[in-house]
């Protein structure tokens, strides 16, 4: 046999003994030789359709716990003026952006502020001609151990305002045994003082926020009857106590004695307001009756114009006009001399409660309706317009508006039984409370205009601390002045005190 032959032979004999993974690899290796297709053994995969800023955010994300998302959202949101600071900062020292105060950062209009402030590009393809007189403002001394410039050392000393922070939880807790859970009454009201007044079933009660003592105003069960509205005056010396008969009682706080009844009214009397020393009252009746403490009974004002119950009333801080809200939809207002409206409002499409005027701009109204409305609506009555409104989602039971900033904070029933507090005139909620079990129908602001207590048909009272320090307001009670910030002194039970530690 030939020697040639015998060689091939046993190659193609050898070449179909082999497994199918070596011919495949020798077959690749003589398709793919280094004489035709020169390769390496290095994948690069095609990344043309690829999102990388969607990419690395799931991959930032999913790295991390929802916990750890959800503290490192807090961390961020406390840190923006940091970062805000921190990013003039480099402004300053690379771009020479001369930026001395940081404005405070809000919300999503953050990078955008920071990179308007600056007109100043990284690379410049201009030619200056004339030469730049030299700042010498923004040069560091010889002496100064610090590389930064004057405008970043006086960026670094401009006063920072602390971020505000609003507690979730209540500072204080009463128990308030027979409370009633009815949205057309009013049985709390906080004094000038610094004295609580809470109807109780047939008594009223004082607690002071100074020294945390309960005195029994009075006891109506002895006359059959209960309480169903109490109201401080301006001066916090007299309390009117409305009853479920119809009278208006006047209490003096300090000697714990009753100085007058007035009658007039033939139904309840849920609604009170003082201005100076008259007195007005909102009955079931339908009728608001204004009596001067000072002169005889009968010298009283009938002012009719709701068509069912009255369950709100409001002076204006300036004692020229009263808001009045019922049970029938309308918002009223009325001048200190007309026995007609002078304005009526009937957007809302529940019963109007929660009144309150602004402090800060003059014939500003605030109303809320109840639950077939939820809504929150402004008025301008200098021009009986209509100014703006929102949906809370739920009944609104009261407004109170803060003393030292231009917001506002509602309490609310159906179905969501919270606590919130607006920015007026953004209308962003600043703040969500919650704790009651029951509708929040009572609301009061502490003197001071820092705090509000809460009352519900849950029978309890909730201390919150929603309003920010601006400065710290003093009253004189009898004769001495009193600071309002004893509240977290031994407590004497109302009923029950809660700790706060829950």
């Amino acid at each position: 046999m030939d020697q040639e032959y015998e060689r091939r032979l046993l190659r193609q004999i050898n070449h179909q003994n082999l497994p199918t993974e070596g011919r495949l690899t020798k077959s690749l290796g003589a398709a793919c030789s280094p004489a035709s297709v020169k390769s390496g053994d290095r994948f690069i995969p095609t990344r043309a359709g690829s999102n990388w800023s969607i990419n690395f955010h799931y991959a930032n994300e999913n790295c991390r716990s929802p916990a750890q998302n959800h503290k490192a959202k807090d961390a961020s949101s406390d840190s923006s003026k940091d970062a805000a600071a921190y990013a003039a900062l480099l402004r300053n020292e690379l771009l020479g952006a001369r930026i001395e105060t940081v404005a405070e950062p809000h919300a999503d209009d953050r990078r955008h502020d920071v990179l308007a402030q600056d007109s100043y590009s990284l690379f410049r393809y201009t030619v200056h001609t004339k030469r730049v007189p030299c700042d010498r403002s923004n040069e560091v001394s010889p002496f100064s151990l610090s590389p930064l410039s004057n405008k970043s050392h006086k960026l670094l000393r401009s006063p920072r305002k602390p971020a505000r922070k609003i507690s979730k939880i209540p500072f204080k807790v009463l128990d308030a045994p027979e409370l009633q859970d009815d949205f057309y009454l009013n049985l709390v009201d906080w004094s000038a003082g610094n004295l609580l007044s809470v109807g109780l079933g047939a008594c009223v009660y004082l607690w002071s926020a100074c020294t945390s003592q309960v005195t029994r105003l009075c006891d109506l069960s002895v006359d059959g009857d209960s309480v169903t509205s109490v109201c401080w005056n301006e001066r916090g010396s007299l309390v009117a106590v409305g009853t479920h008969k119809g009278y208006v009682q006047i209490w003096d706080a300090a000697g714990g004695r009753k100085l007058t009844c007035l009658e007039g009214h033939s139904a309840r009397v849920g609604a009170l307001a003082w201005n100076g020393e008259q007195l007005s009252s909102g009955s079931r009746d339908r009728v608001i009756l204004q009596r001067d403490v000072r002169t005889p009974p009968s010298a009283e004002r009938r002012l009719q114009g709701h068509r069912q119950e009255v369950c709100g009333l409001k002076w204006s801080p300036d004692h020229q006009h009263l808001a009045s809200g019922g049970n029938d939809n309308k918002l009223l207002v009325w001048n200190s001399s007309s026995l007609v409206p002078v304005q009526q409002y009937s957007d809302h499409l529940a019963a109007v409660k929660a009144i309150a005027w602004s402090p800060h701009q003059h014939g500003l109204l605030a109303s809320g309706g109840g639950t077939a409305d939820r809504c929150l609506r402004f008025w301008n009555t200098l021009t009986g317009q209509a100014l703006q409104s929102t949906d809370t989602g739920s009944q609104v039971c009261n407004l109170a508006w803060s003393k030292h900033a231009n917001e506002l904070v509602s309490t609310h029933g159906y179905s969501q039984n919270q606590i919130l507090v607006w920015k007026y005139p953004s209308l962003t909620q600043v703040a969500k409370l919650t704790g009651h079990s029951y509708r929040v129908l009572y609301l009061a602001v502490s003197p001071d205009g820092e705090a509000i207590v809460t009352g519900a048909g849950d029978e309890t009272l909730r201390f919150w601390n929603v309003f920010s320090k601006t400065r710290c307001t003093k009253v004189r009670q009898n004769g001495r002045p009193v600071q309002f910030i004893s509240f977290l002194v031994t407590d004497v039970p109302f009923a029950h005190v809660h700790s706060c530690n829950y």
